[in-house]
Order: C-alpha cells, then structure tokens, then sequence
C-alpha cells in the first residue's frame, strides 16, 4: 500500500516513520540497558561524562530504520544484503554492549557481515576516473573490486564508532552524512536508495533529544557500528554504481569528519608504536575540548564541518542539474561558516579585536588578566588532580 505512494510523501513518510518508532522506543531500550547492565562507566580520563550512563540505545535506532525500509522500501536481493548485514552488526554491537568483546572479534564480524552484503550484491567493481586528461572514463577494479568494498565497509564502520565520544556527536554526523547521500541519491540515484537513507535520517533524528548533551543514554557500539555499516553499504549501492555521474570523492566527503578523524587516528598511533585499536585522547572533539571548548561548542564546531563537506559534496553531485542547487548550497555554507565563527568568537571573544598585544608586562590590564586568569587555572589544576 505505502509503496504505491508518489515519492514525495512517500519519502517523508519514510522518514517521519523512522523517526516516530526511534524516538518512542529509546525509554524502552534505556530500561533495558538498564536491566541487562550495557551501562558505561568513566574508568579512565578518556571518558567525559561523570557518571555512569546506560548505552545500547542505538537499538532504538535500528527498530525505527529496521520498520520504515520494511514498510516503504522495494526489496531486492541488494536490499536483503543490507539488511542481513545490518542485523549481523547490530547483534554483534549489543553483546559488545553488554559483556564486552575484543577488537579482533569485532573486526572478524565486521568483515561477515560486509562479505553477506557483497554476496548479495553490494559491490563496487567500476569507478569514475578521476583522472580528467584520460580518455577513459571509468576504472575497472578487477580483482581488487570484493577486497576494496571489504575495506570500504569495515572501515566506514569503525570511523563511525571512533568518533562517538561527545553527547550527540556521532548521531548528529550520522543524521547530516544520511540526508547528505539523500540530496545526491535524489539527483543522481533511483528511488529505492532514498528511501533508506530518509528512514536513517529519521531514526537518528528520532535518537537526539535523548543524546545531546547531557545524555540520558548512549548510543553505544550497537548504534555507532550499525549507522557505519548501513551508510557504508548505501554508499556503495547508489552512489559508487553511478560511474557515469559521480566519483568516489561524494561518498568520502559526505563522511568526511569520521573517516578522516580515523585515518588520523590510526596513523598517529602507528607512528608512536601503538596498536591500531589503543584508545587515546587524540581524537578531533578531544582537540577540541582541549582548546577551551565546552561539550556543546565542539559538537556545534563538528556539525559545522559535516555540513560543510556535505554541501560540497551536493554541489559536485548537482554539477549538471539546475544551478539554483549549486546556489543554495554555497548560501547554506556560508550560513554554517557564520556560525561556527560565532560559536568560536563566544568562547574567545579577544578575536573580535585585532589590536597588537602590548609591550609592557607591567600595565594595570596585564595585572588584572592575571588575576582573572588565576582563579581558572587553580580550577583546571583541582580537576587535574581530581582526575
């Protein structure tokens, strides 16, 4: 019945829907972390929140984008894929959630169940070419087609679990990369994709309101893991088939914040001998909070960038379509910029002026910025030492 609607209200429906059973069900799921004990607790200084919280809520996500494609997506054997591989990873994030799992473990599942997708369909074997002074317009990838979709994949799947470490952050990302890759499946994609990613849309919208800060739960590994994989999988399903429009840069920059935030990762920690997996306090919003920058202000600073690198991405998709996109679009950044260049000058407002400091130490405002500068540096001192 739902299917036979035009794709308009059809899309909204989709996403509304998600978000409806997301947003109810989190209460639910909350009690249940509760029961079964998925609870974080700061151990370490790693951890920001101050209190124990429960986790698992991305189960309320996945029920609310689990309902929606049901009802209002087409399905085919592509379709079947992501939902296989969706339920692997889902299953696999809540006994992490609970009891805890290595990362090899992690990784071996992460690795089923982008092998279910690809066998089911879910595969990239021709790329655009890059390279504009070639004669040839797309790149066969041959043999290194089913291992690069595993790369592909997998690593999308820990880029969004990575950078879960801020009330709201990896939802909020998740929400924008969602209605980003919408924006281009409607320009260039068919109908089918779009409705899954407005159901995802939806279902991380539906999760906020009991994510941002101060959470009332946690998304945990369930939700980072599963909204990875799906935006993985989507991605290669209608937006890497469309060689003759598009090129691997939309999909990368759509995700941007967490794939670069984990290349970074991953590299700094090789650099200094560590194992991949080692847990560190080097991540983007960490940098951030270490600037001045309370919880909220590095989300916002975040969410900036995220929908920075999305319009973009929407510009370079819409290329050929109707200019009024590219206009909006490049409006819409500009509105984004202005704000985090707000949100940055309310923390440090000395940027509004551009005066040369002063040469002498020894002036009445020197003195008063040292006594108003002493009292927080005790307090940074007394939680330090706290901590």
């Amino acid at each position: 019945m739902f299917q036979n609607l035009p794709l308009w209200p059809r899309l909204i429906c989709s996403f509304a829907m998600a978000l409806v059973v997301s947003y109810l069900m989190t209460p639910y799921v909350k009690s249940f972390a509760e029961k079964v004990g998925a609870i974080d607790v700061p151990r370490d200084a790693r951890r920001i929140h101050d209190h124990p919280i429960p986790r698992m809520g991305g189960l309320a996500i996945f029920m609310g984008f689990l309902i929606s494609v049901i009802v209002f997506v087409s399905f085919d054997m592509r379709v079947l894929g992501l939902l296989l591989g969706a339920l692997i990873i889902a299953a696999m994030g809540a006994v992490d959630d609970i009891v805890g799992l290595s990362p090899w473990i992690k990784l071996g599942v992460q690795v089923l169940a982008a092998l279910v997708a690809i066998r089911c369909g879910i595969y990239f074997n021709v790329i655009t070419n890059p390279n504009l002074m070639s004669y040839n317009d797309t790149i066969n990838m041959g043999l290194l087609s089913l291992p690069l979709t595993v790369i592909w994949i997998v690593g999308c799947t820990n880029a969004f679990n990575l950078i879960d470490g801020l009330d709201g952050l990896a939802v909020g990302v998740s929400a924008i990369s969602s209605f980003t890759l919408l924006m281009v499946s409607l320009l260039v994609s068919g109908a089918n994709v779009s409705f899954i990613l407005a159901a995802l849309c939806g279902a991380c919208i539906g999760f906020m309101p009991y994510n941002m800060n101060p959470a009332k739960i946690f998304m945990g590994d369930v939700g980072s893991q599963f909204l990875g994989f799906v935006l993985a999988a989507v991605s290669v399903m209608g937006i890497f088939k469309l060689t003759a429009v598009i090129t691997i840069l939309i999909p990368v920059m759509a995700m941007m914040l967490p794939l670069a935030d984990t290349v970074f990762a991953f590299v700094r920690r090789i650099i200094h001998g560590q194992s991949p997996f080692h847990a560190d306090r080097g991540h983007f919003h960490h940098r951030l909070l270490a600037m001045g920058l309370s919880q909220k202000q590095a989300v916002a600073v975040l969410y900036g960038f995220s929908a920075v690198m999305g319009l973009l991405s929407v510009i370079i998709a819409g290329k050929d379509r109707d200019p009024v996109i590219r206009i909006l679009c490049l409006i819409a950044i500009l509105v984004v910029v202005v704000l985090m260049w707000m949100v940055i000058l309310r923390k440090y407002p000395h940027l509004r002026h551009s005066h040369k400091p002063e040469n002498h130490t020894g002036s009445a405002a020197a003195e008063k910025s040292a006594a108003e500068a002493a009292p927080e540096a005790q307090t940074d001192a007394e939680e330090k030492k706290d901590t």
